[in-house]
């Protein structure tokens, strides 16, 4: 079996050279190549075709997000594990939107590391335990989307439209008193006192 071959982009050089320390010992990865700024990885990614690159975000010259997007867009196959002390959700998504396979703390210990450029390497993703975490918690300011009944998404539409709840009874053929029970659990579940808001945040999280 072909060794994994392993392009990392850093522009500290003690980073760079602490990798090398770190997977060298490991029989299935070959460092083919380290590079310090975004040219640099885009140079020598296309001249050394790996198959794996371990890219910093932050690199001098240009965003790593946005030399994840050109390698990913010119190699298709080539797996890009982002490799970073930022620990923010923005980071997260748009390093995957720009194509990332996976997404490493710097803080990850040597067997992670190793884990996780075997299972990008295999068409998997990868995120540390922390960035899990990240991605299960509602952003910052913004409602997690509740989870609906079918009727209560029936309710949530016709009340979007502006129809009153004594014209959605008689659409759905139930009560009057169902409906409003209805609206009102519609209330709780995205904690606001009125109609205005409920409609405002079903909007933003894409239910309406």
């Amino acid at each position: 079996m072909n060794p994994i071959h392993l392009l990392i982009v850093d522009d500290h050089a003690m980073v760079r050279e602490g990798l090398k320390v770190l997977l060298q010992p490991l029989e299935y990865v070959a460092i083919v190549g380290v590079a310090a700024t975004g040219a640099e990885a885009l140079a020598t990614a296309r001249q050394l075709r790996p198959d794996v690159v371990l890219l910093d975000i932050n690199l001098p010259d240009m965003s790593g997000i946005d030399v994840c997007q050109t390698l990913v867009a010119e190699q298709p196959g080539l797996k890009i594990l982002a490799l970073t002390t930022f620990n923010e959700r923005l980071y997260v998504t748009r390093m995957m939107q720009a194509g990332a396979a996976g997404y490493v703390l710097k803080n990850a210990l040597p067997e992670e590391l190793a884990e996780a450029i075997t299972r990008v390497f295999a068409g998997k993703k990868f995120f540390s335990e922390e960035v899990q975490n990240l991605l299960l918690q509602a952003p910052a300011g913004e409602v997690a989307a509740p989870l609906l009944t079918r009727r209560e998404k029936e309710v949530l539409a016709a009340i979007a439209d502006g129809h009153t709840s004594q014209h959605v009874a008689d659409a759905l053929h139930v009560s009057l008193l169902t409906i409003e029970t209805h609206r009102r659990n519609l209330l709780t579940k995205f904690g606001v006192n009125n109609t205005a808001l409920l409609i405002r945040h079903a909007t933003q999280l894409g239910l309406i």
